[in-house]
């Protein structure tokens, strides 16, 4: 009896604790963080008790930057919250403002609506509504510039209401890095020179 009894502990503490393991909670940046990634950098430059602010240089993509100079990040979920150029904050409306929102775990999804400016290609200044939808799949093992890496595989699937049009895009995020280190885009939905990208190198200060 005292047998079943443990084993039956054991199947029922089993999910949860291999749910523990599986999640992934916010990392905790620092100031000097940076990542190079094939395309341009990115760099914790600021931080206060309740966000980050981090510097997106000019050459990096505008789907990693939507224009802005620097993003002020909300502290315990990583969602973006504001937009800088210059000295003028904005709010962040863009789309993929919540591609981070953690926890992250095998199964997770969100999803929400924007409206904003299209900022790339033919369309360009165009205001258009989206709906945008993300979905964690799970764990994958992936080498990039920057070394091999275990990481978490998000998908994030874009709907444009103003052409009509949607498309996947795969990011992998890895929690040694605190930051995605490889993100494909899916040509349908993205325009012209918008590129896929990897971690090159990364730097993270204690």
């Amino acid at each position: 009896m005292k047998k079943i009894t443990v084993l039956l502990w054991i199947v029922l503490l089993f999910p949860s604790i291999t749910y523990a393991q599986e999640k992934v909670e916010a990392p905790v940046w620092n100031v000097g963080d940076k990542w190079v990634f094939t395309e341009g950098n990115i760099e914790v430059v600021g931080a206060d008790e309740k966000s980050y602010t981090l510097n997106f240089s000019k050459d990096i993509c505008i789907h990693q930057s939507k224009g802005f100079e620097k993003t002020i990040f909300d502290k315990s979920t990583l969602t973006r919250i504001y937009g800088l150029k210059g000295n003028k904050r904005e709010k962040y409306a863009a789309s993929g403002g919540r591609i981070l929102n953690f926890p992250f775990y095998p199964g997770k999804k969100w999803h929400y609506t924007t409206y904003t400016e299209i900022l790339t290609g033919g369309l360009k200044g165009t205001m258009q509504s989206a709906f945008n939808a993300f979905k964690v799949l799970g764990w994958e093992n992936v080498e990039v510039q920057a070394g091999n890496f275990r990481t978490i595989k998000l998908e994030y699937t874009m709907e444009s209401r103003a052409i009509t049009r949607s498309g996947t895009s795969i990011y992998w995020y890895a929690p040694e890095v605190k930051y995605f280190v490889k993100c494909q885009y899916d040509p349908s939905i993205w325009w012209i020179g918008v590129a896929d990208w990897e971690l090159a190198s990364f730097k993270l200060k204690e």
